[in-house]
């Protein structure tokens, strides 16, 4: 796996040669203190609307990248990489695009098939169509670990918070060969108001350090 293609992967499960469908594993046996953290867990990210943070993203191979994340919830998101990493990734109108400024070559995806598309839904349920893979709690956080249901080669998604107050911290992506790769937030603000330019890919513009009038890496 290239530099490159380790930093998307947070945003990819499904690849080609994983297509082949397999029955979903069986899900843990939860406590009635399980529940409560699930419930706890799906009413603070349906509290969240609006995201700012730094972030820290680390591959399985040991590729590093920072930059800035911008969450507006439901359904839309911007990852923008600092220099000299070429990134940009933004979520809009149920679409995912990753730009690589270098080579000037955009990709697109529908978000419902990335493991972040379960955190920019409408309403975030933690059963039904997302399969919830296990719940810990160790080093003083709670983990949950989900997949969707439908598509279990897909991967898992971890999802790491401080228990008290509830506050998301970091992600990881586990693909199906189990390589992980982990996106930890720091300098977190919500509630924040942010331009709708900020979330769109069809103006030439977009592609442009500052456009929109923000400073490069936030």
């Amino acid at each position: 796996m290239n530099r490159r293609t380790a930093l998307i992967a947070p945003f990819l499960f499904a690849t080609p040669a994983l297509a082949q469908r397999a029955a979903a594993p069986a899900a843990p046996a939860l406590s009635d203190r399980d529940r409560a953290d699930l419930t706890r867990i799906e009413a603070y990210l349906n509290a969240l609307t609006t995201l700012r943070a730094r972030f820290l993203q680390i591959a399985q191979n040991g590729a590093a990248a920072e930059g800035t994340a911008w969450i507006w919830r439901p359904g839309r998101m911007r990852f923008e990489y600092d220099p000299p990493e070429p990134l940009l990734l933004v979520a809009d109108g149920g679409q995912f695009l990753m730009y690589d400024r270098e080579l000037r070559a955009p990709t697109t995806l529908l978000v419902s098939r990335t493991p972040l598309g379960i955190l920019l839904r409408r309403e975030v349920r933690l059963s039904g169509d997302v399969t919830v893979a296990g719940l810990e709690r160790s080093g003083g956080f709670l983990r949950v670990t989900v997949f969707r249901t439908s598509e279990p080669n897909e991967g898992r998604l971890t999802l790491v918070f401080n228990p008290d107050p509830l506050e998301l911290r970091q992600w990881a992506v586990t693909d199906a060969q189990r390589r992980e790769t982990r996106v930890t937030l720091s300098r977190i603000e919500t509630g924040l108001r942010f331009p709708a330019g900020l979330f769109q890919f069809n103006d030439p513009r977009f592609f442009e350090p500052g456009g929109f009038g923000l400073p490069q890496g936030g």
